[in-house]
This record gives C-alpha cells, structure tokens and sequence, in this order.
C-alpha cells in the first residue's frame, strides 16, 4: 500500500469516526443504530477503493454509481467536519469563558450541533453540485509592444484541470466547451489534467473536443493526473483530441509568439519526464517575441523570471470545496487569479474547469480562462 494511499485512508477514517461520534453524542442510539451508522461509514471510506478496482475490471456503470455516491459524500462529510469545526470552537470559547467567569455558561444542545452543520453541508453541497456545473468565463486583457498593432487581438483560450473520466463525462465537457467555441480562440490550451487518474472509458470524448478549431493551433501539457492515468494512454486520448503536447519543448506561433511547456514534476517519480527543464528551455527563445509558458503547477522558479511574459497554470482548482482553499493556498501561494511578477511578467491561475473526487465546488467556481493579448506601444 503506498504512503499516499495509507495516509488517506487514515485521515479519512479519522473523519468518519469525527462524524461517528457527533451521531452518538446528539442521539444516544441503541447498539444496532450505531452498528448500522459504523458500517455505511466503513462501507465510505474504502469506496474510493472500490470505484478503482471495479473500474480496472471494467465494471464501468457499479463503478460510476459508487464514484457518484461514494464522492458526493465526500464532498458533504467535508463540509459537515468543517462546520461543526466552528461550532466545537464556539463552545471551547463558552468553556473557556465560564471558567473565567467562574460561571457556567449555556452551550448548544447536542441535537442543536448536529443539525446545524447537517443542514449547512446538505444546503452548500447541493449549492456547490449546480455550481460545479456552471462555468464562467474569466477574461484577461495583457497589453504588450510584442503583439503586431495590425493584429487586433490575439485570443488564447485556456481549459484546465478537466478530469475527464468516471464523474466528467460528456455533459460536462460540453458545458466547457459551448463557453471555449464562444471565445473563438487563435490559440486553444489545456494546462494538464484533462483526464482523472482513475481513467476509465472515453469514448467520445475527443471527438467533442476535436470539434474545437484554433486559427493558430491547439497545444496541451501533462498534469499530475496524465501520470496517474497512465501516459501512454493519457498522451493518444490527448492528441486524439486534437492537442500536440509540449514536453519541455516549444515552437514559435504566427511569428509574433513563442510557445513552450513543460511536463509536471510527477512524472520524475515514474521516471516519464520529457524534453527539456524550464531553466534550459525557456533562454533558448528570443526575448523580442511574446512568450507563453504553460506550467501545470502554479510555482514560479525564480531562474525564469524575466525569460517569459505569461505563465498560466493550474491544478489547486482553488481548493475547490471552501473551506479546503485555505489548505490549499499553504502549498501553493499562487492559489487562483492573476500575479503581476517582476519584469513585468503575469502569472495566471485558472481555478479549473472541472472537478476530482466530488462533484461539487464550493465558493471555487470552474472556469474557461480567456486572455485577450492587445498591442501597446513601448512606452
């Protein structure tokens, strides 16, 4: 069993047993209730396990159903812990303050701080389940010398963080995709993660998205989850789909852009990482063109600054279920939106365009991304 996995299973047991006892604590069931309680919360926590062992026997509807309910409750169990986070505080506060008062101050009924973060989870889980699938378009305007002033505008379309797979399927794909044909890209990128790591059938998938056209062409890199899908397969669904994949390698675009991307560093623990590092790749391009760099994780390496003009990546999804963002933005600083850097350098993050695990996204709307790069005369 690998760390990751043990380390999961154990906080998510420890979640479960947090649930468990606000169950017992606000209803005082008989021995069967609990019994009954313990085994669907047992039953939860290895469902996960159980969607990726059906789905690599092919036993695609169980495993769909069981993703569909095993990870929705996912996403509830999280939002009910983190409520009744709040409300376990309120009353350490209450303790706290009747010790000092030398008083005993009222607290919550036990029914009362069970339903309290019963009725929030059930009302922003349902909230975020809609959410998820309402995707917004972010729009970015970048003015810059680079861009021929007889060019207009220079559209670059990004998607980001899709998960194709057991949950995102073709309803989905098509939402995100409606908001890309509306942008009418000249270029159209996908910044890694366009299928989930529990892959499972994708038939008709790339065809939707073959049926998007860029004037200049259409270009992806690897996420994280294009190795834990499995390369060789994640790569022919990729270009399939109408992508050339960059692996730390780059080209020039219309004669005014230079385009480059590099792999996600998950690949070295697979021993799969292609082309060139960034701090090789990226000085080989002439600094009088505009320069794109596609990078999956939102980490700027401080070589770089001053060898590209904008950066866009991915993969935090911006915690995707509030209150996870604030976790989230401890490992990545860069969690969402755009960063001016120095030398006037523009990172931007997309929150993503789909979802992993839950179907939901809470206060972490999915988005296409467009930005718009303008001609400005040198200052």
């Amino acid at each position: 069993m690998s760390l990751f996995l043990l380390t999961f299973l154990l906080l998510y047991s420890g979640l479960h047993y947090y649930i468990f006892t606000k169950v017992r604590y606000a209803f005082t069931p008989g021995i069967l209730p609990l019994l009954l309680v313990a085994f669907f919360m047992l039953l939860m926590v290895i469902t996960p396990l159980i969607v990726y062992t059906a789905g690599k026997h092919g036993w695609e509807s169980f495993a769909r159903l069981s993703a569909y309910i095993g990870y929705t409750w996912m996403g509830l169990a999280f939002l009910f812990f983190a409520s009744s986070i709040v409300i376990d505080l309120y009353r350490l506060l209450i303790a706290v303050g009747g010790l000092v008062m030398k008083r005993e101050l009222a607290s919550p009924a036990p029914i009362l701080q069970f339903l309290l973060p019963l009725i929030f989870c059930i009302s922003a889980g349902t909230y975020g389940f809609f959410d998820a699938q309402n995707i917004r378009t972010e729009r970015i305007t970048i003015k810059t010398s680079k861009i021929p002033s007889e060019l207009g505008r220079f559209r670059i379309v990004q998607i980001s963080d899709v998960h194709l797979g057991i949950i995102v399927r073709e309803k989905r794909l098509s939402l995100i995709l409606n908001e890309v044909k509306k942008a009418d890209p000249d270029l159209f990128i996908s910044t890694g993660d366009l299928v989930d790591g529990q892959i499972n059938h994708l038939g008709g998938l790339a065809e939707l998205l073959q049926g998007i056209q860029a004037r200049y062409g259409k270009f992806a890199i690897t996420g994280n989850h294009e190795f834990y899908a499995g390369l060789p397969q994640a790569l022919d669904f990729t270009r399939r789909a109408g992508f050339r994949v960059l692996r730390g390698e780059g080209l020039p675009i219309g004669g005014f852009l230079n385009l480059a991307g590099v792999d996600d560093p998950a690949g070295q623990s697979f021993g799969l990482i292609a082309g060139l590092p960034e701090k090789e790749l990226l000085p080989t391009f002439p600094r009088d063109k505009f320069m794109l760099f596609l990078k999956h994780r939102p980490v700027v390496d401080q070589n770089s600054l001053g060898l590209f003009d904008l950066q866009i990546s991915g993969h935090t999804h911006q915690g995707q279920i509030y209150p996870f963002t604030l976790l989230s933005r401890i490992f990545f600083p860069y969690n969402s939106g755009s960063f001016q850097l120095p030398g006037r350098a523009l990172l931007y993050v997309s929150r993503g365009s789909g979802t992993w695990g839950p179907p939901i996204r809470f206060l972490a709307s999915p988005e296409v991304t467009v930005y718009e790069l303008v001609h400005e005369d040198k200052p």
